[in-house]
């Protein structure tokens, strides 16, 4: 009879190490070697709170010894995981993982690179009434520590409407048209006459084209920030455009979102200047690359505008 007596379990001296084993045939170095897609728990310090969100995560170093078998990916995980976990991250807080995580790799490694990626929710109050709903902005922190120096990066994507001001133009002209053949031969016309034809579908028989519009932007950030400027940079951006999208609405808001529309005609190149104009005043901000999209309903394509600060060695006017 098979004896059913467990066998010993190996110590942990005896476990095989094959990072410490023989070299590959093939040796050379390799630009950035870790993990992608890790899910991650994390606390964010913006605006003077503290926020969950739950990231994706990468975090990469350079196999920078051309002759090492390779890294040591579960000291990145567990220098990840215990910073998440023993603190919010901040801009110091992110400064202090990217100097764990290369100091794990001492010998082996010089540069370092972490991104975490997670949607954003900001609840966000209605125009008029008093609703309010969560809005979603996706956002990426994004930190690197190259040949001791380290950058610092913050992504964001803001939704929001914009009114085509040459369809606003020709709609009025066909209203004035319409005025002229419904009252032309009248002479005097009495205002309250007016007014309620402005209030019918013939008297109002066209209307501008507007279309949902996303903001882009690419920042970086002054390395000694106590803490991310997520929704202050979401206040600049919607406060400059003027028409960000909304959540939870009555009839009273979609009026005032139908007036700022109005009052707020956009071709991509004035959603860019004023953008352009705002971020430049961030004292947060040392550069900047954004990029806007009007995503046409007059058209099948979209239009697109692409613009940085302008700093010598910084971003660069790449459309993507």
């Amino acid at each position: 009879m098979a004896s059913s007596k467990r066998p010993e379990l190996a110590t942990f001296s005896d476990m095989p190490d094959v990072q410490q084993g023989k070299v590959s045939e093939l040796q050379g170095t390799l630009d950035w070697v870790g993990m992608a897609n890790v899910r991650q728990p994390l606390l964010v310090r913006d605006g003077g709170k503290t926020n969950l969100v739950h990231s994706k995560v990468q975090v990469y170093v350079d196999l920078g010894d051309p002759e090492a078998k390779g890294i040591h990916m579960s000291r990145l995980y567990v220098i990840l995981d215990e910073h998440a976990d023993s603190r919010p991250l901040t801009v110091a807080g992110l400064k202090l993982l990217l100097s764990s995580l290369l100091e794990s790799h001492r010998g082996l490694s010089q540069r370092v690179f972490v991104d975490f990626d997670f949607d954003y929710y900001l609840r966000r109050q209605a125009l008029i009434s008093d609703n309010s709903g969560w809005n979603a902005y996706p956002v990426t922190l994004r930190g690197s520590l190259i040949d001791g120096e380290i950058g610092i990066e913050l992504r964001l994507d803001v939704n929001y409407s914009s009114t085509c001001p040459c369809s606003a133009a020709l709609a009025r002209q066909l209203i004035q048209e319409q005025f002229e053949t419904d009252f032309g031969a009248n002479g005097t016309v009495k205002a309250s006459e007016v007014k309620a034809w402005l209030g019918t579908e013939q008297g109002i028989m066209a209307t501008p084209h507007s279309q949902r519009s996303v903001a882009k932007l690419r920042v970086q950030l002054k390395d000694d920030l106590p803490e991310f400027p997520i929704t202050a940079l979401i206040d600049a951006v919607e406060d400059s455009l003027k028409t960000p999208v909304q959540t939870a609405v009555k009839r009273e808001d979609e009026q005032e979102f139908a007036r700022l529309n109005g009052q707020n005609p956009m071709f991509i190149e004035d959603a860019g200047r004023r953008l352009k104009q705002s971020l430049s005043e961030h004292e947060d901000l040392t550069d900047f690359w954004v990029r806007v999209e009007h995503l046409e309903s007059l058209h099948a394509h979209d239009a697109v505008g692409v613009f940085v600060k302008g700093v010598e060695g910084g971003f660069t006017p790449s459309p993507d």
